[in-house]
């Protein structure tokens, strides 16, 4: 590469680093030790045992220290603790689970839901001196918290919670750590006390003894396989009776007296389990990140497998043709590399708001009601982008790709699960679109759900914009067949923007009017049920939008003026593409013309061949270190 794409890339890689921009380069240090990569020639023993050690090396760096308070022993930094453990996804997706388990998920219920007795507890799972797991799913609810069947029974006359699996369906399922290596559950449970259920609430459990025996009444046993993260010993757990002290009660939302007598500052049943919850928010955080990390490794190690390997001969010069050069390539790897840069933008804007919602500096409860619905759209977005970008990485690089040593079918197979856990997507899409039609009402957040729908339904209006021709005509008249990108209005931001919020106001408005109308027949379940599609449709518009706009902040940010063009050509790609593939709903809505639809298509050709050049330019500023690709074909000599 020449200088100018060098100071180019380290640029975008600067403004791609994000506000913790010093964290990572220390991370890239750090991860420079083969001691840290995978090896996906161990079977599942031999890699759990690897994983172990790993994270006692991982301990040694300082970064779990950083999303703990400093009165817990921390240095009170969640920004920057989130964004060291994302650079691990560039070494191996199981020790990331396996230190976000520990540090994010375990921990961070400790430090968030307890209060100043349970301080040992992270002074120990701090240096790895007791290891935790995170039990809240269970193999009859997942998604559903609020419906765990585990019971935590006060016994007044002992003063202790009895813990119990009432059902198989009880039974803790795929709980990261259970299956070996944790000796204390950070278990989710119904409270029970004076006979009357107080709703879900997390205890801390013992589960194993010092010698790795389950303790009385704990039955622990073993996911066995599963389709990846080898390294991560998921098992399950189920209580029989368990006595656990009254203390072990995390209780910095509520608690229960000796004498059985339950109290909580927060009245509201459903306001205080959305709290407990919402405190819990860093883990939906951080998958989102890991999986665009591992999708950044996979568009890596493709682009740059597509510049060195050669296929068909140019009947001209009679050279073989390197796969960059192909417009199909362009077109399958570019559009992923832009959407790459648009989620990483997305991503730093994401910890920046959690950063300052959990170290104190925002306080206003709306802004944490916002990151909830901002992580589980932005852990939508980036965990499907990393399911399709690896699996497009893997075919692009042919069988060479299906290679165990060239890392991809690894990066697929640990990945895949991305989309299921901190939240499955389809309930997480949902989520951001319920609370885009109840705009945030604390009001409406405790309505039943005959309530809900008859709130959502009042946000709705009996005429729909757009629905005459008349747009679509103006829009025609406006459009030039053949223009080029830098012609079409469509270059301009404002109306680029324009068209995202056009899509997710148009489907939530009318998500809200067939709510109505459906209400009007039938229950409420039915009438949510049968909208379903259309309410899934609005919150993937919604997420849209919001990593535009990430996107778009982003570039201005950019102080060097050939990163910041380069850039832009980049985030117009990322739009061009996205039109694209939602241009049938644009013109099926009359807010496209058939003539721009075919001017989208053909810009994203012309971007495409614009930013050909600067392919290896913008891998570099995605900023994953060379070495750490660890894909052999990139080390081997290109092969006509």
């Amino acid at each position: 590469m020449a200088n100018g794409g060098d100071q180019i890339a380290e640029h975008l890689r600067a403004a791609l680093d994000g506000p913790w921009r010093y964290v990572r380069e220390q991370a890239r240090e750090h991860l420079d030790d083969d001691r840290l990569y995978g090896d996906p020639y161990l079977d599942y023993k031999a890699a759990r045992a690897r994983v172990l050690e790993q994270m006692h090396l991982v301990s040694s760096f300082g970064w779990a220290e950083r999303g703990f308070r400093r009165v817990e022993g921390g240095t009170d930094d969640p920004g920057g603790a989130v964004t060291a453990l994302e650079m691990l996804a560039y070494t191996d997706l199981s020790l990331w689970v396996k230190c976000g388990v520990q540090w994010g998920l375990f921990g961070g219920a400790v430090e968030n839901l307890g209060t100043e007795r349970h301080r040992r507890y992270i002074e120990q799972l701090l240096p790895l001196h007791l290891l935790g797991c995170f039990a809240m799913t269970e193999t009859g609810h997942g998604s559903d918290v609020a419906n765990l069947e585990t019971t935590a029974t006060y016994d007044p006359a002992t003063r202790e919670f009895v813990v119990h699996s009432p059902t198989p369906s009880a039974r803790k399922d795929y709980i990261g750590g259970a299956a070996e290596h944790a000796s204390v559950a950070a278990v989710f449970a119904q409270l029970i006390t004076g006979g009357e259920s107080q709703g879900v609430h997390c205890f801390l459990v013992p589960i194993r003894d010092e010698n790795g025996t389950d303790l009385p009444g704990v039955t622990t046993s073993d996911d066995g396989l599963k389709g990846g993260l080898p390294g991560v010993d998921n098992g399950r757990i189920m209580f029989d009776q368990v006595r656990i002290p009254r203390e072990n009660l995390l209780n910095r939302y509520a608690d229960v007296a000796e004498d059985g007598t339950y109290s909580s500052d927060i009245k509201n049943p459903s306001r205080r389990f959305f709290t407990t919850l919402g405190t819990l928010v860093r883990g939906r955080v951080s998958v989102g990140g890991a999986a665009a990390a591992a999708a950044r490794v996979a568009i890596s190690i493709a682009v740059c497998y597509a510049e060195q390997r050669r296929q068909f001969q140019d009947p001209d010069t009679g050279i073989e043709t390197v796969l960059m050069d192909y417009r199909s390539h362009q077109r399958r790897l570019l559009p992923l590399v832009a959407r790459a840069y648009a989620l990483q933008f997305a991503q730093n804007d994401l910890v920046q708001r959690m950063h300052l919602v959990q170290t104190g500096q925002e306080t206003d409860p709306a802004a944490q009601r916002a990151l909830e619905k901002r992580a589980a759209g932005f852990k939508v977005a980036q965990t499907r982008h990393a399911t399709r970008a690896i699996q497009e990485c893997r075919e692009a690089c042919g069988g060479a790709g299906y290679l165990t040593e060239n890392r991809l079918v690894t990066l697929k197979a640990d990945s895949d699960v991305f989309t299921t856990f901190e939240g499955d997507n389809l309930v997480l899409t949902q989520l951001v679109a319920k609370d885009l039609l109840t705009a945030y009402s604390d009001e409406v957040r405790d309505l039943d759900a005959l309530g809900w729908v008859r709130f959502a339904a009042t946000i709705a209006r009996d005429e729909v914009r757009g629905r005459s021709g008349v747009r679509q005509l103006i829009q025609r008249l406006r459009d030039r067949a053949g223009e080029s990108v830098d012609d079409a209005d469509l270059s301009r931001r404002s109306v680029q923007l324009q068209l995202f919020a056009d899509r997710e106001d148009y489907l939530v408005r009318t998500a809200g009017h067939r709510l109505r109308a459906r209400a009007k027949e039938t229950g409420p379940f039915e009438a949510f049920n049968n909208a379903q599609d259309h309410i899934l449709a609005a919150g993937t518009a919604h997420i849209d939008r919001l990593v535009l706009e990430a996107f778009i902040e982003g570039i201005a940010g950019i102080e060097d003026e050939q990163a910041r063009e380069l850039a832009e050509t980049v985030c117009d790609l990322y739009v061009y593409t996205s039109l694209e593939e939602n241009q049938a709903w644009y013109i099926m809505h009359r807010f496209m013309s058939v003539e721009r639809a075919k001017n989208v298509r053909r810009g994203v050709n012309e971007l495409v061949d614009r930013l050909r050049p600067n392919a290896l330019t913008l891998i570099e500023g995605l900023g994953v270190p060379e070495k750490m690709l660890g894909a052999a074909m990139l080390e081997a000599p290109s092969i006509g």
